[in-house]
């Protein structure tokens, strides 16, 4: 047998394989960080649409990494959106400035295509859409 089948077939190593995975991260700074990077996210406002991108529904996916790198995929309420090209910048500055994050990067993606049906009640209550 071999050093490496070894290892892999001992049973401290069939353990430490089906255990959970511990994040660097404990639950409480999960938290605080998910409520100030959502808050944050709510400074940013499409220019067109008095809402702010969050409750738009414009923010697909945000993934905080171990090392407090924060990565965004988001969209446009339209692909011709005059800020396409802007708009990213603004969620990357908003999400950069949160104490503990160390940075942010933000994607834009185009599927699904957004809908209205991706806004929040809080949304389409400021824009009469009920």
């Amino acid at each position: 047998m071999t050093a490496d089948a070894s290892i892999s077939s001992s049973e401290t190593f069939a353990h430490a394989w089906d255990a959970p995975q511990q994040s660097a991260l404990d639950q409480a700074e999960i938290a605080r960080l998910t409520d100030d990077i959502i808050a944050a996210l709510k400074t940013v406002h499409d220019p067109e649409i008095p809402v702010d991108v969050y409750e738009l529904g414009l923010i697909y996916k945000v993934d905080l990494s171990d090392d407090r790198d924060v990565a965004i995929e988001m969209t446009l309420t339209a692909p011709g959106c005059p800020v396409a090209g802007e708009m990213p910048g603004w969620i990357e500055d908003a999400v950069g400035k949160v104490e503990g994050v160390r940075s942010a990067r933000a994607e834009l993606v185009f599927e699904p295509p957004w809908d209205p049906s991706k806004m929040s009640d809080e949304a389409k209550l400021a824009l009469n859409m009920f």
